[in-house]
């Protein structure tokens, strides 16, 4: 049995004014995955410790990649729409925990690992080692295939790779000091997340009824976020899904339901009179325009249900 750690974190924040000692790698937008493969198979966990091997039968060419040998590794399952990642195409697969629909699913929308760092070679902790050492040794041992990858990093020039990420609408990128540690389950600034997109994680804490179209179905969610008096109303989020993921979400919060509102700050009177309120359980990931002055978020649309994060730890980023 091989010890998964958890894996690193980063912060949120602008990119370095001077590139002297940074690396940048561009910021997939899928589903945090570590991965070991040893004698006795593959595991796979997700950052809240799911066994995710069975949703991703993708994974299981990660022993051949690595050509047998013992590695425990970082990366992240994304699904592409063209050459760009596709969040709401990975809702397909990340709510399929049974191995036979997972392969069915497979074989039209199919996954790829996007392995970018090396925690351990052959029994051996490499997460002491610098970035750069990891990197180097990751992208010698590993044959990229269909569903396994190394990315590229570059040293230097953040700038023109955030432009270029910026153009082609993805993300963001990680900026890594060159000579960092791998810090298993901390939250490190020697790891910056650059975002091009304003986007959050947020906690549900309720819902409102659908009108028109959507009569009879869940309209809204309405989310929050942790701060220290407790979850902070954020607003209502009520575009971005389509009929199915609508209904997949009502089911998600229908056993849910709790007779008063778990936010600690005051809700709309408009919006808690219809609202229908759940216990804090749910994580999802909104793309938005700004934030108001009142904390609020502005032109929000979903993109779909986190079930990597943990709830509790959601708050708002800058």
């Amino acid at each position: 049995m091989i010890n998964l750690p958890a894996p690193m974190k980063a912060v949120t924040g602008d990119l370095p004014s001077d590139d002297d000692g940074w690396a940048y790698e561009i910021k997939w937008d899928g589903m945090r995955v570590i991965a070991g493969v040893d004698a006795d198979g593959l595991q796979a966990v997700s950052t809240r410790r799911l066994d995710v091997a069975p949703r991703f039968p993708e994974l299981e060419a990660l022993a051949g990649a690595v050509q047998g040998q013992p590695v425990v590794v970082d990366g992240e399952v994304v699904a592409f729409a063209g050459d760009r990642t596709d969040f709401s195409r990975l809702q397909q697969r990340m709510h399929v925990a049974g191995r036979a629909e997972a392969h069915r699913r497979a074989a039209t929308t199919p996954v790829v690992y996007v392995v970018f760092d090396l925690l351990q070679l052959d029994g051996n902790d490499t997460t002491a080692l610098p970035y750069l050492d990891r990197r180097r040794l990751l992208t010698d041992l590993v044959e990229p295939s269909a569903t396994i990858s190394v990315p590229a990093h570059r040293e230097g020039d953040g700038r023109s790779l955030l432009d270029a990420a910026r153009d082609r609408h993805l993300e963001g990128l990680m900026a890594k000091r060159v000579a960092s540690r791998y810090e298993p389950g901390k939250r490190s600034p020697a790891w910056r997340k650059v975002k091009v997109r304003h986007r959050q994680e947020l906690v549900v804490g309720g819902w409102t009824p659908g009108e028109g179209g959507r009569a009879g179905h869940l309209g809204a969610l309405l989310v929050g976020f942790h701060d220290e008096g407790g979850l902070v109303f954020a607003g209502a989020v009520g575009t971005g899904f389509n009929h199915a993921e609508l209904d997949r979400v009502q089911r998600v919060l229908d056993p849910l339901t709790v007779p008063d509102p778990p936010f600690a700050t005051p809700v709309p009177r408009p919006v808690a009179r219809t609202a229908h309120w759940v216990r804090p359980k749910v994580v999802v990931e909104v793309e938005f325009a700004e934030w108001t002055s009142e904390g609020r978020l502005r032109h929000p649309s979903y993109l779909g249900q986190r079930i990597d994060a943990d709830p509790t730890r959601v708050v708002r980023e800058p």
